[in-house]
Formats: structure tokens, sequence, C-alpha cells
């Protein structure tokens, strides 16, 4: 197998055409970032709680989406949605999940959000499909790699070609279908190798909500003489999914919990994006990484204008031609950028070091555009009611060396300086306005080996996480003056393993000097655009993992969360929430797998339990007349899956969720109830040929 490129089919055709000299690699080196890397030793260099969710994790648990499977990960609360994971709602630690904007998610180390410093909304999830495994890493090793790191960094690392071919198939509940294929192969020198990923599947939906997605993935890569090494992928995706914002109102989720009450509502998103990386090998104790990415997401959000809630429904304004009755949220994203990072091996001080120093570019731009009817409620066209451009620019320097105090103590120091400049443009009006910043964070992380079944680990750092423009200059071009979300991070733990269990307990505290609230309407009921003021986050984690023998282990992980509060005088609307619980911070979130495994076969029965939350920074406990506030009472599913290799080609797979068909309330917002997933099935099946 190889290392290299293969966007597009023509990059081994090139290549073989130029007659470079290659030298053969294994797939699995094909160059890109990692957030953590491979094995134990990886793991042991991280001042900070890691999380790695693997290819026969991910195989077992046949999870719907990329969020559906880090729900598992200690620290990670979601916010369901659609149901299926396509507009992924992720917190970290207390922190809101509204659009996952308060952590760092990646794909091959390249930002999925559409604009780090536009807007740091996930509209899209890279398809779990394609995925060979998850990496979730907090603490200060998180500034390597940008802004709004304070919660946290996800990473989804793509599979890699492999020589062959396979196909997927899936069928379960509520019309749920799905077919993939990869493929790959390798040059007959072995210099180069690429593939493909191909993945089609649709949906009735669990709320009637339906669906229909694609998702293409061409990657491959190869060596350049004996130091080089290039590597390229390219992406498409297309989904329609018919959902809204409005969720159900208290009468509904009684008596009809499955319905959809916005059946004209559709979200509509296309994405492309590639990138290219690079690797050089200096000499024994310098290599160069590079990343070239770029990406470009439309998406076109039509939804029926509300005219009135109760708490048997909602109602929309009539389609008469009198008045609006059908808007398009339109907006269509470019994210471009040049990560550049330079790894070092020396002996300087006396001791062992490993350095890295790295500069980025970045440019987001954003037209978003809001497109009005007045008499269809199908329209994808209208008037032209609000036309705004965005651009930001941005360039950061960061830098760390760890130092390798004997074979059992390592500090890594670093510091991490980011620039930015913001626009807007209201192309209605022409007014526009301007917005910059400067930001230097430094952290500090410290690894302590005890003994070799014990590593302690702590770490120190600034986080920060820029206004989005939508915030911080106002449609008339002002600068609003919202400060940055800025806070101090703190973290203590310990992991390790002692013969057959495995173990990892951190505390951590996050001290805001300014959380912002969600501005925009994804943040539900009691979104504004302003500064909320100091916040305090304080908690424990835990996992461990035991083998019982026979075939039989048992993992189990715990996050609690006594602390998420307002911690700052703020007066709206008469009400100080100064003490007030934080929305969507659940005090305690549990996990627990009993697994098996014989032969080609291996089960797990696992309960996820998400305690009480409140929707609004008033902690309103009783339920409004139309859902939209109210405390969400906690919950518990279960989920029972099973996968068996039947030989080398063929493995098959079931899984259920929800086994006791649990009815509970998963979210309020954007606009009413949304309700958990029900009871479903999904068998499947892949075939090596």
């Amino acid at each position: 197998m190889t290392r290299k490129i293969k966007p597009l089919c023509l990059a081994l055709a090139a290549t073989a055409a130029t007659g470079i000299p290659a030298h053969a690699f294994a797939a699995d080196t094909l160059p890109r970032i990692d957030v953590i890397g491979d094995g134990e030793q990886a793991i042991a260099k991280q001042p900070g709680a890691v999380a790695l969710i693997g290819k026969e994790q991910l195989e077992l648990m046949q999870p719907l989406s990329t969020q559906d499977a880090l729900k598992s990960v200690p620290g990670v609360v979601v916010r369901e949605e659609e149901g299926y994971g396509f507009i992924p709602n992720i917190g970290m630690r207390g922190l809101d999940p509204n659009r996952s904007q308060k952590l760092l998610v990646l794909e091959d180390g390249v930002p999925v959000a559409p604009g780090l410093f536009l807007a740091n909304e996930s509209y899209y999830s890279p398809r779990i499909e394609r995925m060979q495994s998850i990496e979730v890493l907090k603490g200060a090793a998180g500034l390597r790699y940008g802004p709004t790191t304070i919660g946290g960094v996800i990473n989804y690392k793509t599979r890699n070609p492999e020589e062959g071919a396979r196909l997927t198939a899936k069928a379960g509940s509520h019309g749920y279908r799905l077919i993939g294929l990869d493929a790959g192969g390798a040059a007959p020198s072995g210099e180069a190798i690429g593939g493909i990923s191909l993945v089609k599947a649709q949906g009735d939906g669990f709320r009637h909500n339906g669906f229909d997605m694609s998702d293409a993935m061409i990657k491959g890569g190869m060596a350049i003489g004996d130091k080089q090494w290039i590597g390229a992928k390219f992406t498409r995706y297309n989904n329609e999914i018919n959902t809204s914002y409005v969720g159900l109102r208290p009468n509904e989720f009684r008596n009809e919990p499955t319905r959809n009450p916005a059946p004209n509502d559709y979200f509509l998103t296309h994405r492309n994006a590639f990138d290219l990386n690079h690797e050089l090998t200096i000499n024994d104790a310098a290599t160069l990484k590079t990343l070239l990415y770029w990406s470009e997401l439309t998406r076109d959000y039509w939804r029926r204008d509300v005219l009135g809630r109760s708490a048997d429904g909602t109602t929309f304004v009539a389609c008469g031609g009198a008045a609006y009755c059908m808007s398009g949220r339109n907006r269509n994203f470019e994210m471009m950028g040049i990560d550049s990072r330079l790894h070092l091996a020396h002996n300087s001080f006396g001791m062992k070091n490993e350095a890295e120093i790295g500069v980025r570019l970045h440019r987001d731009s954003l037209s978003n555009q809001t497109v009005r009817s007045k008499t269809n409620e199908n329209a994808r066209s209208g008037d032209l009611t609000g036309d705004d451009t965005q651009e930001a620019r941005g360039i950061a320097f960061y830098g760390q060396n760890r130092f390798l105090i004997g074979d059992k103590v390592a500090v890594t120091p670093g510091l991490r300086i980011e620039t930015y400049a913001q626009e807007r443009k209201n192309e209605l009006t022409g007014a526009s306005g301007t917005s910059s910043n400067t930001e230097v964070m430094p952290g500090v992380g410290v690894t302590w080996q005890i003994a070799p079944q014990a590593q302690a680990f702590a770490g120190a750092f600034k986080g920060f996480s820029p206004a989005m423009v939508a915030s911080a200059i106002s449609a008339d071009g002002l600068d609003q003056e919202l400060e940055a979300e800025r806070s101090t991070n703190l973290e203590i733990g310990v992991r390790g393993a002692v013969d057959r269990l495995s173990y990892e307990a951190t505390a951590f505290q996050m001290d805001f000097d300014n959380q912002i609230i969600p501005q925009s309407e994804s943040g539900g009921v009691g979104a504004t655009v302003t500064n909320a003021g100091k916040t305090l986050h304080r908690g424990l984690e835990g996992a461990l993992g035991f083998d019982l023998g026979a075939g039989w282990s048992v993992s189990a992980n715990a996050t609690y969360i006594p602390t998420a509060k307002f911690n700052s005088t703020k007066i709206i609307g008469g009400i100080d929430r100064n003490g007030n619980r934080l929305p969507y911070a659940p005090e305690l979130m549990t996990n627990l797998a009993l697994n098996y495994a014989s032969g080609g076969l291996k089960t797990s029965l696992s309960a996820h339990r998400v305690s009480s939350q409140f929707v609004d920074p008033e902690n309103t406990k009783a339920e409004s007349a139309d859902g939209r506030r109210g405390e969400i009472p906690a919950y518990t599913t279960l989920d029972l899956s099973a996968h068996y290799a039947v030989n080398k080609q063929l493995n098959v797979f079931a899984i259920v969720r929800n086994l006791t068909d649990r009815k509970y309330i998963a979210s309020r917002n954007p606009d009413g109830i949304f309700p958990g997933i029900e009871r479903n099935f999904v068998l499947g099946m892949n075939y090596k040929l």
C-alpha cells in the first residue's frame, strides 16, 4: 500500500506519467493532522483527558451519526433535533450544545464548521460510515488546533483506502435504507494508493421528517522519493431533510409524538471540500507537515412563517397573497486556509525536547440571503428581503515545547496568537462595518508517570472563541463591541491500567470572563445578542473498563457537573440570572455497557442516562403552554447491538436503540418539544469482494 494523493482519479495517472520516483508506504501512514495519534504512547503525551472511539467499537455500535457515537464519551452531551444527527448539536462539560458552537470539530484535522470567524455553527456533520475512528481531546493541548477549543477538540478520522472493494447495506425502522461502496487499489510498484467511498441513504424519519442523503469521498496518496509524502481528499455531500425549527406542543407530544408539525419545512445542504496534505522528513529530528484546505457549503432553510403557538399546536401564516408565509434563510459559505507545522526533536537545556511550531492563514466568506413568498407554501423563490455578506481573515502563530525531565515527567508550555478581522455589509442598504481582534492564548501541561500502572496529568490554558460576525457587527454596520468568549481552564487527572482494569479520572474547571448567549434562532427562547458575563463550570469525569474474563467485559463512565452557573450580576427583564444554572448543562451523565465476545461474535447492551436540564437562563421549571420553556426531565435509554464476522469476507450486524421504547423529551429548542428517538432497529451487512 502507499501514501498519497487521489483527489479525482487524475492524481495517480498524472503521477505515473511524470515518472517521479516513489517508495512504498502503508496506507495507514497517509499524511494528515492527528489530534491525538495512535497507540498508548500518543495518549501518554497528552496533558489532558482523552477519548478514542476505534474501528471495532464503531462496528459494534453502528451509530446513526457521529453525534450518536459521541454520546458514549465522558463529558459530551448532545441535543437531538431531526433524529439522525445531520444537524449536530454537541456540547462538552456543561457548555451549550447549540450547533456545536462551543468546541472545535475537525475532520482529518480540517475544520468542519463552515467558518471559524464568521459562524462556528455546524450545519453539516461528516458521515459516520466513512470514519475509522474518532478522537476527543480536552485540555491545554487543544490550543494547537485553533480557536473555539474551550470545550475541547473532536477529530473525525476518515478511513484510508484499502485494496479491493467492500459493499455495505443497511435497512431498518421508518423506511431507513443505506447502500455503500468502498473500493481502492494500489499502483503496481506500490508507490501510490487511492480509493473511493460512496454512501446513499434515505428514510421516512422518526417524525415523518424524511431525508435523502448522498455522500462521496475520494482519497489517496503517494510517496515522492523517500522523504516526502502527499495525500489528498475530496468530499461531496448532499442532503434534503424535511425538518424544521418548529417542534411539538405539549398536547401534541402527549397524544402524537411522532407527527411532523411543519411538513413544508426543508433543510437543504450541499457541501464540497478538498484538502491536500504534504509531509517532508527533513532529517531524523525534523518533520514539516503542511495542510491546504478548502470547502464550500450551501445551506438553504425553507420554513413556514409561524402565526401562533398553543398547547395544541402551531398555526402558520396563510399563503393567500396578503402576507409573507414561506421564508428561505439561504446561506453560502466558503472557507480556505493553509496550516503548516514544523516538528523538532532536540537536546537543548541538557534534556530531551519535542517542539512544534506552526502558522495558519485562514479566510471565511458568507452570503446570507432571505427570500420570502406570499403565495406558495412550497416556494423555493420569492422576494429578496435580506442580503448580507460577511468576510473574515485570520492569521495564527503557535508554538509549544515538550520538556522531558528524566523518563517520567514532561512539561509542555505553549502559546497561540490569533489575530483576525471581520467585515459585514448589508447589500440592500449599503451599510457596512468592520471589527478586529488579537488574542494571546498561553497554556501549560504536565504529565507524570507515577508508576507503570498510573500517569498523572494537569493543565491550564486560556480558552478563546471569537464572536460571530452577525453578533459582532449589526445589520447597520455598527461594531456591537461584543467581547470574545474567554475562559481560564484548569484540569487535573490520572489514567492508567492495572491487570484487566483500565481507568481515567479528571477534575476540571472552566472560568469564563464572558460567555456569549446564543443569538441565532436555533438557540431557542431567550436567545439574545449579549455578553452574558461571568460563568463557572466545575466537574468530574471518570471512565473504567474491566475485563471480566470468558469473553465478558464491562465499561462505564460518568460526568458530574455540580457547578455550571451564571457567576455575575446579569439582570434581563428584571430577573437577575446570577447563580442560575446554564441551559443544557445536565448535572450527571452516565454510560454503562456490558459486552461479550466469542469467536466472530461481539455483542453489547448499553445504558445511557442524562439527568434533568433547564433550557433557559431563567431556569423555568413549569412547562409553558407552547412547550418552549420548562425543565427537561431525566431519561435513560438502552441499546442492544451485535456484530458477527461470518468469515473474512462477510460481516452481519444488528442494533436496537431505545430498547424499552422510553418516551422522553430530548430538547425544547429551537421552538418547542423535540422528542427522543422511539424504539427502532437496523439490520445490515458488509461484504468484501
